[in-house]
């Protein structure tokens, strides 16, 4: 299983398992992670959702050969299903990251209640170097956390940044010792075990109230777009370069 769930102590545990592919994202992948969610949410013994990587890698983000058999249809694809999990979870979601954190690993952060990363652990959203957009509210949301400036370093130009600046851009609320993070975060999450369990619900949407229908309407407007420059010419050459280990050529495009 390349998604590997546990329930311990009142805290369901989703860790993305394969290591081989450097934790690259596949639909299947998706669709049981959403699933995780899913169950989570409805499951009253569960109090909190850590979710982790393997040791020295979060995710690479989407596996590029499979995204591009299986490419996202519509909102009811199985990342744009991932999405919605993550965001109708009532219950506290935190994250330990370790090592990179790529494309939506990192946008996936913004969802989340609290993020704890490694020393070592590299940031990126590197979607306009695809061909492709931001995407999972990224467009709306860290302009907003980190400000225009630092959002367009990170979101036009693609460049990546340490924990350090993450936490910075209000993406991370820790940095600690790459061999601590995961069981730090184990720690963390388990705390809401003695928490009245209601009281955070509510206390969440609360937080989420004010921005909830842009975010949806930012993830919409983004997969539209997403979706067609999925199939512009700039994508299928950056694509191409990527499988043939090359440097794409963007001189040609207008």
């Amino acid at each position: 299983m390349n998604i590997k769930t546990a329930l311990l102590n009142g805290v369901q545990t989703i860790e993305i398992a394969r290591p081989e592919k450097k934790n690259a994202l596949t639909m299947a992948m998706y669709e049981a992670m959403a699933q995780a969610l899913r169950s989570a949410q409805a499951d009253s013994a569960v109090r909190a959702v850590l979710i982790t990587g393997q040791p020295g890698i979060f995710t690479s983000g989407n596996d590029l050969e499979d995204f591009m058999q299986r490419p996202p249809q519509g909102l009811d694809s199985p990342v744009f299903q991932f999405m919605q999990a993550l965001l109708a979870c009532e219950k506290p979601v935190v994250v330990a990251v370790t090592g990179a954190a790529i494309g939506i690993g990192t946008t996936m952060l913004l969802h989340c209640d609290l993020v704890y990363a490694a020393d070592d652990a590299r940031f990126a959203m590197p979607f306009t170097s695809l061909g492709l957009v931001a995407e999972f509210a990224s467009s709306l949301l860290v302009p907003l956390y980190a400000g225009h400036v630092k959002a367009a370093e990170k979101l036009l130009l693609g460049d990546p940044f340490g924990a350090e600046e993450a936490q910075e851009m209000r993406l991370v609320n820790a940095i600690l010792p790459a061999a601590e993070v995961v069981n730090h975060a184990r720690r963390v999450a388990e705390r809401f075990t003695q928490l009245p369990p209601a009281a955070v619900r509510e206390t969440k949407k609360l937080m989420r109230r004010a921005h909830a229908q842009l975010v949806q309407e930012t993830i919409a407007v983004e997969g539209e777009i997403f979706g067609q420059r999925l199939r512009s010419p700039e994508a299928r050459e950056a694509f191409q370069a990527f499988f043939e280990k090359r440097k794409p050529d963007f001189t040609k495009f207008q």
